[in-house]
């Protein structure tokens, strides 16, 4: 039997679990030799925010959470200014935070996180979507080269110089 795999916004109930999912993330990050997400965050704090912003998001697989994100829609003030140049200047969501629980890793979920991001994108009619990893984030940059991301250039986030990719959804 087929598992139910569904995106939704997440809720404050989700905050701790998110969070848990974040810790397991930050870790393996660490583990593997990157230093994304190694100064403190995300934090739970950031959790709640894309919470109460109606940015946060969760696939989950037969109701429990596989995979965190957070899908900001036009806004991403640090993405005005690139060093290339993305493919596009219309609507377009921008994907952080992207966290999978140990339980589900190596199993494609974040995969099935794009795939439901790019339903939503293209039901909304938004053009394209836009994403950043650090460069030392081998399995996020191996995800956006699988899924078709173009790499557009760098962009400075709060922590440094950020790999940028888009994809045009229509």
């Amino acid at each position: 039997m087929n598992p139910e795999i569904k995106l939704r916004k997440s809720e404050i109930e989700d905050r701790n679990r998110i969070w848990e999912i974040i810790q397991q993330s930050i870790e393996r990050r660490r583990q593997d030799g990157s230093t994304q997400w190694q100064n403190g965050y995300p934090n739970l704090g950031t959790v709640e925010s894309d919470i109460a912003k109606g940015f946060g998001h969760v696939l989950t697989v037969d109701g429990e959470i596989a995979v965190y994100g957070a899908l900001i829609l036009n806004d991403e003030p640090a993405y005005s200014t690139i060093e290339g140049a993305w493919l596009s200047d219309g609507e377009f969501v921008v994907v952080h935070r992207v966290a999978v629980d140990e339980k589900f890793a190596g199993q494609g979920m974040v995969k099935k996180f794009f795939d439901h991001i790019e339903e939503f994108t293209k039901s909304h009619d938004i053009q394209s979507i836009k994403v950043d990893t650090n460069h030392d984030n081998i399995a996020m940059l191996k995800i956006l080269e699988g899924r078709g991301y173009s790499y557009c250039g760098e962009v400075l986030l709060r922590d440094g110089m950020r790999k940028a990719f888009e994809k045009i959804i229509i």
